[in-house]
């Protein structure tokens, strides 16, 4: 092991007996193994020298393979404090550095130890997924070249362990998900992280079971979210001087007059401009991508509705409870749009019955009736009849509000309401039109009982945005749909006080999750699915 054969030894060589040779180079591995014990380190430290070479040439390639095939068939005379120093030089090998005969030796005796003792089986997980990034050394040609090679090895290195360790898919979960590269660092590349979340899901989407696919999947949305934070609400700027119906209107002219130049996409309610050179936005719109399109591979093999329940969990879990997340939401807004009679609905009904859940936070109910004004006002793929439901249900419930109630305005006290008839106003400024236009719905829009919940002490009239308050009222008045004789002059056309106090610290009074998409790469998968306000 690690040194040149005896002339005996080199005499089995010529013999052509190829199984004797093998049996004879695992004893010498034993032998070598086992001397350490008894204080003789001579061959052990050849050994040693041998899997780590100064150079890499065909003499040292052809040791490097022999003495990893030997060793997997010695390693139940491997000794983890004894041979540490082996085994910590084996686990720190990269497949990515090597051809494929010494990837195929190096897997051997991982599963080979994996599979001789559960003490080892953590370790061996460990070093396969560290192979889910390449080194940082290692240039893009050939990362591109090795990638298949190294990864299909990995993943079928997995299974082998966990065929014969029924235990070892559990053990690998937090593995995976604590190894996940450090995006927070400059010089984490944003094919690191790629290349990751494709082994993540690709684990989702393989034949290790239920206890590795849903975690992985809420591992992804999980990392979308991390990166989401990292980029600030300054990064994306507006002209608070003007309301959010007149930018996003100015913004369609300007994609119109782009597109007369460079056939751009439709518009976007900000510049993209201001998230140019963010590192974390680059990362996120990469990962988001990748997100995007495993949904289309899990739609196309009908898994679409499995996997739903796990994104709509961790949905609720975090991105929900979340600070104003400003673009991980997307991914379950993707795949709602894959299948919107199920996921679709069911993801507006998720958001309303957290809403109306009286027991739930104040916060988590103003942010999921956000999320259900905004999905419901810009998913273009759900039907309309689905949107009208969940509208009178949402007005059901704030007559029901009002008439338990004997107070006048009270931003702080009565936000969940404001929240509920600012969510009412927003869905109405996207969809009045196309519902005053169909000869079903016009007449029970008209019907709806929008008098008592807009005109009435607690004054959501005033507290709600002015913005929304303004162009709500402009198109009710053209509908015939609502009127109200009261004049309103608002120093802030964007924003009041009143506005203010009832948003809150987090203003989730501004808070419209399904805005246009601003990362470059993932809107070219929503842009078709959201609608404009025109």
């Amino acid at each position: 092991m690690g040194v040149e054969l005896r002339d005996d030894e080199a005499a089995f060589r010529t013999m052509g007996d190829h199984d004797l040779i093998d049996s004879y180079l695992v004893y010498r591995a034993r032998d070598t193994l086992c001397s350490v014990l008894s204080g003789d380190t001579e061959d052990y430290r050849q050994l040693l020298s041998a899997m780590n070479p100064e150079e890499l040439g065909a003499n040292e390639v052809a040791m490097l393979v022999t003495n990893l095939k030997a060793l997997a068939g010695a390693v139940a005379y491997i000794d983890n404090v004894l041979h540490n120093e082996l085994l910590s030089a084996i686990f720190k090998m990269s497949l990515w550095n090597y051809k494929p005969d010494v990837m195929d030796a190096l897997i051997e005796f991982i599963e080979s130890l994996a599979t001789s003792s559960g003490k080892y089986v953590d370790d061996c997980l460990a070093m396969l997924t560290c192979q889910f990034f390449p080194p940082g050394s290692l240039p893009l040609p050939k990362i591109l070249a090795r990638k298949d090679g190294v990864l299909s090895r990995v993943h079928s290195s997995l299974k082998y362990i966990a065929d014969l360790v029924p235990l070892s898919p559990v053990r690998l979960v937090p593995i995976v998900l604590d190894g996940k590269p450090q995006y927070r660092f400059n010089n984490t590349s944003t094919l690191s992280l790629v290349i990751y979340v494709e082994n993540m899901l690709k684990l989702e989407s393989g034949v290790l079971g239920e206890v590795v696919r849903i975690p992985m999947l809420a591992g992804v949305v999980d990392l979308l979210l991390d990166l989401d934070v990292e980029i600030g609400w300054e990064d994306i700027k507006n002209d608070s001087s003007k309301g959010i119906f007149e930018m996003e209107l100015e913004d369609v002219d300007e994609s119109r007059d782009d597109d007369l130049n460079d056939d751009s996409e439709l518009p976007r309610q900000l510049s993209r401009k201001t998230l140019g050179g963010n590192s974390f936005a680059e990362k996120l719109d990469s990962l988001m991508v990748l997100t995007f399109e495993h949904l289309e591979s899990c739609q196309v093999a009908d898994r679409l509705i499995e996997i739903f329940d796990t994104l709509l969990e961790s949905f609720k879990k975090t991105v929900l409870t979340a600070y104003k997340s400003k673009f991980a939401q997307f991914v379950i807004f993707y795949a709602c749009s894959l299948d919107p009679k199920n996921c679709g609905v069911t993801f507006a009904l998720m958001l309303e019955h957290t809403f109306f859940f009286s027991t739930n936070p104040p916060l988590l109910r103003m942010s999921a009736v956000a999320y259900l004004a905004s999905y419901l006002s810009r998913a273009k793929f759900l039907s309309v009849f689905v949107v009208a439901g969940t509208l009178e249900r949402l007005v059901d419930w704030c007559v029901k509000y009002v008439k338990m109630q004997d107070d006048e305005i009270n931003p702080e006290a009565h936000r969940i309401f404001y929240s509920g008839c600012q969510a009412i106003m927003y869905l109405l400024c996207f969809r009045m039109r196309s519902m005053m236009d169909d000869p079903q719905l016009k007449p029970w829009l008209v019907r709806l009982p929008l008098e008592s919940i807009l005109n009435n002490k607690l004054s959501p009239l005033k507290v709600c945005l002015p913005s929304i308050v303004l162009e709500f009222l402009r198109q009710a008045k053209a509908a015939r749909l609502f009127m109200t004789s009261e004049k309103f002059n608002f120093d802030d056309y964007l924003e009041s006080e009143l506005s203010r106090e009832f948003g809150g610290m987090e203003r989730l009074d501004m808070f419209f999750p399904f805005d246009p998409c601003l990362l470059k790469k993932s809107d070219r998968f929503v842009l078709a699915l959201n609608w404009f306000f025109q």
